[in-house]
């Protein structure tokens, strides 16, 4: 039943019969040990009253100076070890003090707690002692009224004092516990509202901050690593939204066209001129399409981690040249001059129609945003153990505030020339997967106006699967 129960509730309860057991445990042990020494304490007293009793019997062979003692509260008894009474202090009814053996082959002081048939509670301390060639035993005894009185009295005191402490014990262990999950408690309560933020999906962030009260205890770190955990989830369900909302945009256009264009076709009957002019339209939206499909999935195997590239052994230089010669056409559409800097043979590991791909995107992209009779420089070094590729161009340029985001999927830089936005697209996004496949790095410098220059830096000794 007690599962049922809060974490709060359980964690206090077993708190409090932990401490219940330990105080219940610790008022037995000193109480017995209270008992112990009260005991000790009254034997003490009793063989310090028998010590000058015993050393006149031993030299007086009379007893009478036993019968005539009458001493409050002390009790004489003198027999034999087979416990018969030879004589008895005045206040003392004959054979009280039964040995029970405990005389026979021993010869050493005995102690018991008696209780006569007045109910009175007696303790005794047999003494054995010698007379001549005779044995016998003196029994001296004295109540137990105030040590039981004390006895009594912790007894009291522990039932009263067990209960409070408990009571104690658990106001607080629960304070305490109460304090202790309250972190946990919020981080419960923020993640019902992230869900129900995600589930809402309305604008804004899913996530608020959670305070941390105590950064170094162990819920501190829980807390930390629920709003890392919190802030990660806002970063990418906003990535995703506005991902969606992108690629939505891209997808728009070619399709709006496909659907015009058909429309078109089939509103009335039209030459074959017209039929092969339709056709080529979609044919290039179609082509587009496709692009666009197959970079999603690109980026959608390397965001699993399961974008799988081939190694083997290569010459950069020659890549990068056939990439160069690819991109030559449409340099030479928009009288763009293609210089090459490719004179240092670089020898390395990768998977050639990725890096070919790789070097593609950066020259398309150059050649995309420059002017008519500009340039644009590729060139191939090796720093170290690595291979720096640049590409320099004398395009547009870009602002540096939008340098740390040129690389997100469809981010929109707006042109200085007419305020409209330009759509990145996806080709940087899936140039930075390659690199990073091929352990790398991509950077990149602009100036608006004058230029950028990106600059991909491969390892030369990577080899093995793709990681």
């Amino acid at each position: 039943m007690i599962r049922t129960h809060s974490l709060r509730f359980r964690m206090m309860a077993l708190f409090c019969g932990v401490v219940g057991v330990l105080l219940a445990g610790s008022y037995l042990g000193f109480y017995e040990l209270v008992r112990h020494q009260v005991h000790q304490q009254l034997d003490r007293e009793l063989v310090e009253a028998s010590r000058p009793l015993i050393a006149d019997l031993e030299s007086d062979r009379d007893l009478d100076d036993v019968r005539q003692l009458n001493l409050p509260n002390e009790f004489f008894e003198v027999m034999l070890p087979s416990g018969q009474a030879l004589a008895h202090s005045a206040n003392l009814a004959a054979g009280q003090f039964d040995p029970g053996g405990f005389l026979q082959g021993s010869f050493k002081p005995t102690f018991r707690t008696v209780q006569r048939p007045d109910h009175q509670r007696l303790r005794v301390a047999l003494m054995p002692f010698q007379r001549g060639a005779e044995h016998l035993a003196l029994a001296v005894a004295v109540p137990t009224r105030e040590s039981d009185r004390v006895l009594a009295s912790f007894r009291r005191i522990a039932f009263v004092l067990l209960p409070l402490s408990l009571l104690l014990t658990a106001l607080i262990s629960g304070w305490y516990v109460g304090k202790s999950l309250a972190p946990v408690k919020a981080l419960t309560e923020h993640a019902a509202q992230t869900t129900e933020r995600l589930a809402a999906q309305g604008e804004g962030d899913l996530w608020q901050p959670l305070p941390v009260p105590t950064p170094f205890d162990e819920l501190g770190l829980l807390a930390s690593s629920f709003n890392r955990l919190f802030q990660k989830i806002n970063s990418v369900v906003g990535q995703m939204r506005q991902f969606v909302s992108d690629a939505s945009h891209e997808l728009r256009t070619p399709l709006s066209i496909l659907q015009g264009e058909t429309e078109l076709l089939l509103a009335e009957p039209r030459s074959p001129e017209d039929y092969r002019k339709a056709l080529e339209v979609i044919e290039e939206e179609l082509t587009k399409l496709n692009r666009i499909v197959e970079s999603l999935f690109t980026l959608a195997i390397a965001d699993a981690g399961q974008l799988r590239l081939a190694r083997e052994p290569l010459y950069l230089n020659e890549v990068l040249e056939e990439a160069c010669a690819m991109a030559a056409p449409l340099a030479r559409a928009k009288n763009i001059a293609l210089e090459r800097d490719l004179k240092e043979e670089v020898a390395c590991w990768g998977d050639e129609l990725s890096l070919r791909q790789l070097f593609l995107i950066f020259l398309e992209n150059a050649i995309k945003y420059s002017p008519p009779e500009s340039r644009i420089r590729a060139s191939l070094m090796t720093n170290g153990g690595w291979a720096q590729a640049e590409f320099q161009d004398q395009g547009i340029g870009i602002a540096q505030e939008h340098l740390p985001h040129i690389f997100e999927r469809f981010y929109r830089v707006a042109q200085a020339e007419n305020g409209e936005a330009r759509s990145g697209g996806l080709g940087l996004a899936i140039a930075q997967a390659i690199v990073r496949a091929h352990a790398g790095d991509v950077r990149c410098r602009s100036q608006v106006g004058v230029g950028s220059v990106f600059t991909v830096n491969l390892p030369l000794d990577l080899k093995g699967p793709s990681r």
